[in-house]
């Protein structure tokens, strides 16, 4: 059985043999904090101080928008809400001055799809505390709601106090954070995701440019966000995709605007050249079958709960080895869903992959004379202990 999971890894692959690329060390990124990983595996390719906590300035409307997608999921809002601006969310409440702004008016309606666009493609402060007044009451209580996502997410290196980012000593996140934020971001409300690669929005007559630059120059860059403050210096979040491998980057405190973007390519083209991202197994997939004892079926099938991707060093896949260890003895009655089994996968000896596999169907016990046989049948091959 080993022997034949081995070959199925490796057809898994249609790739052609050749000698493996020599992975060069990360290069060096111009940031206080950064991180690169795979959306797919969460493979961790780059990091540096990916755990410090530092404020995210406007990386903090990703959050925001997050929230908002989600209660638009939950049916408990609907993009066509109007939402009354309040003095606290008008565009000139002093709080604003020099911030990027929507430009909404105290006393007036503005659609949520609006206030959407005006967060995402804008970054409109004003925008997000209209958002948060409209489905938390207050933003205090907004950022209640954020930190609750944020503890769902395992992001536990942030603390939200504002829906903006404005500048406060209690607000803060990490590079790790922000990018398992964007990851849940793109996976769990992919068509609000479509609003990070739209490069403009105009509303009450004055047109509004998305910032993020990548979008321009980099047509694999779909998303998603960037940041400034004085003291979170430049912040760029970005994802793109390539040859349908999708990598997250963060950086954090950089010196300008320019060396956010460069930095942030300098990291995804890294990603792109020296890794690879597979799906070795599907949901639900069959990857082996094992004896049953005492079944209406003969035979189980095994696979795994959840698919399973795994980011390599281009090149190195067919190296890949894989070990399962099977229960010695199965019993009916099955139930779908039961462990009976371990897979490993390593690399270079690495355990890269450790998982349940987990059967794949129901079987009902038989009845009073196949059990009876079966069980005659183990005692003398030697599964049954008596």
């Amino acid at each position: 059985m080993i022997r034949s999971l081995f070959a199925t890894l490796l057809t898994a692959f249609s790739l052609a043999t050749m000698a493996a690329p020599v992975v060069p060390s990360p290069p060096q990124v111009a940031a206080a904090a950064y991180v690169l990983i795979d959306a797919d595996s969460g493979k961790v390719l780059v990091a540096q101080n990916a755990d410090q906590r530092l404020p995210p300035a406007s990386l903090t409307k990703l959050m925001t928008s997050y929230v908002l997608s989600h209660e638009l999921a939950e049916g408990r809002v609907s993009k066509e809400d109007k939402v009354l601006v309040s003095e606290n969310s008008w565009a000139q409440n002093p709080v604003f001055a020099g911030s990027s702004l929507m430009w909404i008016e105290v006393g007036k309606e503005v659609k949520l799809a609006d206030l959407h666009r005006g967060i995402v493609v804008s970054s409109g402060n004003d925008a997000t505390v209209a958002i948060a007044e409209h489905l938390a009451g207050t933003e205090s209580a907004f950022a209640d709601v954020m930190n609750g996502h944020a503890a769902e997410l395992g992001m536990h290196g942030s603390h939200f106090v504002n829906s903006h980012g404005l500048p406060d000593p209690d607000h803060y996140t990490t590079a790790y954070d922000l990018a398992r934020l964007a990851n849940a971001l793109i996976k769990d409300y992919p068509e609000d995701y479509k609003l990070y690669k739209e490069r403009e929005f105009t509303y009450n007559g004055i047109p509004q440019y998305n910032r993020n630059r990548l979008l321009v120059e980099d047509p694999s860059v779909d998303g998603l966000k960037t940041g400034y403050t004085s003291e979170a210096g430049y912040c760029l979040v970005a994802s793109a995709k390539r040859d349908g491998m999708r990598l997250i980057s963060v950086v954090l405190g950089t010196d300008s605007k320019r060396t956010r973007e460069s930095e942030s390519r300098k990291l995804l083209n890294y990603g792109f050249r020296y890794f690879e991202t597979h799906a070795l197994y599907e949901t639900g997939q069959q990857i082996t079958a094992t004896r049953v004892w005492k079944g209406l079926q003969e035979e189980l099938n095994l696979g795994v709960g959840e698919q399973i991707y795994l980011t390599l060093p281009r090149g190195r896949s067919e190296d890949l080895k894989a070990v399962m260890e099977l229960d010695e003895t199965i019993v009916a009655p099955i139930s779908k869903g039961t462990a009976y089994g371990i897979l490993r996968v390593s690399l270079d000896g690495e355990e890269l992959v450790e998982t349940p596999l987990i059967a794949l169907q129901d079987i009902a016990e038989a009845g009073f004379f196949a059990r009876l046989w079966d069980s005659i049948v183990m005692f003398i091959t030697g599964f049954l202990d008596i």
